[in-house]
């Protein structure tokens, strides 16, 4: 128990560098949507749309594939100088060759040339930072990476505040040279130029990092990296296609304020993507330090069922008082007209969870390409089902089409896990707490909507039958 109370610390500092800063960013929301109108929210959507996309191009699997060596290798310099040498001579090229070919490129991307520049100093200092930032997490120094996590979203807050709220109101109280310089008109770039100060500030901070350790480049190292991590790259691409291309869609499909309302929308699903990812910065290093422990196994088995457990209850829960949250933190009703997407996007990051946790299989057996081939599948069905469906049925589409493709990615991890890397989950108990939380969720959602008395008797149900069914393991656990 001591190996499963050293992952639940982990986890739960990670979750607080992770769910802090999302809801950091949550609180930003009605900000935003205040701040600016469907239109203007689908360009900031179009923006960190492509950022996601030319993150996971410029870290290449990278950081996965640190993760991999580092906790392996002796040569832990060699390995560490390695991948910061690479990402770095590789970003350089990247940050060329874009501001060679930009009048071209703002274009394809459909950004004005101001907001791409800016797109493209966030991409290169971040991208600069992520062998540093994987450094803190693979040498267990979780509250260091914390703070300067916090810092990075803390300095995107305040400004964000200053730009779209203060400003506006008090400009009595700000300097002539800003005021001169402001349009109410843009205030979507006010949001970038935010993440941009922020960017730039973490990469001072991490700064000293890229000195700690001497420059060793092996290129041995650097091919076992790279075949390693590439896979994981088109993984994490297909990904990105799986979590935005809908949006893309939308707009192109069907118009500017529609996608601009999905994406506020889509924003109610925060709680379960802070989960999800919280769980994914712990588990990672976790399950590749564990992986020799000859209870690793069963190890991995207790821990995706109380994730189920967890992921089920925030379900419920958000779907339950879905009404109270919308009018919370969507208080323009323009954007409400997309709400019906939420459980559905909340169930397919449910499962996109599961996933996470079921891909320990292919990183600990290096087969990393077949993950590829699995996330590659997923995005064919995304780029399928929305496609064909969105004319069909709109932008529910592009809710269900999430949904189908990380469930069957689960699906299939799962089945290939068990040929690969047999691990003893309970599936029947994993499967019957999702039957739970979902069957629940949909009685309260579609036949007790904003009956917050039912929605709570189901949660309070829910945590019962939870409790008696795991009060053995939970006492052992607490022990």
């Amino acid at each position: 128990m001591s190996t499963l109370k050293r992952f639940f610390q982990d986890t739960i500092i990670y979750g607080f560098a992770t769910v802090l800063p999302r809801l950091m960013n949550f609180i930003l929301v009605p900000l935003h949507v205040w701040a600016l109108d469907t239109g203007n929210y689908s360009i900031n959507t179009t923006f960190y749309v492509w950022a996601a996309f030319f993150n996971a191009v410029l870290s290449y699997g990278m950081e996965t594939a640190f993760f991999r060596f580092f906790s392996q290798s002796k040569e832990k310099n060699k390995v560490f100088s390695t991948a910061f040498i690479s990402l770095t001579a590789t970003t350089i090229i990247f940050f060329v060759l874009v501001f060679s070919f930009r009048d071209y490129l703002h274009e394809f991307l459909d950004l004005q040339p101001f907001y791409f520049n800016i797109l493209v100093g966030i991409l290169a200092l971040d991208a600069l930072v992520v062998v540093p930032f994987a450094y803190l997490r693979a040498s267990n120094r979780p509250m260091k990476f914390a703070g300067v996590k916090l810092i990075n979203i803390g300095i995107v807050v305040l400004l964000n505040f200053y730009f779209l709220w203060f400003v506006s109101k008090f400009p009595e109280n700000s300097p002539q040279i800003i005021l001169d310089n402001y349009s109410d008109s843009a205030k979507v770039g006010y949001i970038f130029l935010a993440n941009l100060v922020a960017s730039a500030v973490t990469f001072l901070i991490l700064l000293p990092y890229f000195f700690r350790m001497k420059a060793n480049f092996s290129l041995p190292i650097l091919k076992k990296m790279w075949a390693y991590g590439w896979p994981v790259m088109v993984a994490s691409l297909a990904f990105v296609i799986n979590e935005n291309l809908d949006k893309l869609l939308l707009k192109d499909m069907l118009s500017d304020e529609i996608m601009g309302a999905y994406a506020g929308c889509y924003k109610l699903a925060v709680f379960m993507t802070i989960f999800v990812q919280a769980f994914k910065l712990g588990a990672e290093p976790f399950f590749f330090n564990q992986a020799q422990q000859k209870n690793a196994r069963q190890t991995y088995s207790i821990i995706l069922t109380y994730f189920v457990i967890a992921g089920s209850f925030i379900l419920l829960f958000l779907v339950a008082f879905l009404d109270f949250f919308k009018e919370l933190i969507i208080r323009n009703d323009e954007y409400w007209v997309t709400i019906a997407i939420v459980p559905v996007v909340l169930l397919a990051n449910l499962f996109l969870g599961i996933y996470h946790n079921l891909s320990v299989w292919y990183k600990l057996t290096d087969k990393t390409r077949v993950g590829m081939y699995i996330s590659i599948f997923g995005a064919m069905i995304t780029i399928l089902l929305n496609v064909f469906l969105i004319p069909v049925i709109g932008f529910m589409a592009a809710a269900w089409a999430t949904l189908a493709a990380y469930a069957s990615m689960a699906i299939i991890s799962y089945f290939l896990g068990r040929k690969y890397y047999p691990v003893p989950y309970n599936v029947k108990k994993i499967v019957f707490y999702l039957l739970l939380s979902t069957g629940f969720s949909i009685i309260s959602f579609w036949f007790f909507r904003e009956n917050y008395i039912v929605g709570t008797s189901f949660i309070v149900l829910f945590l019962l039958i939870a409790f008696f069914k795991e009060q053995k393991q939970l006492k052992q656990l607490l022990r």
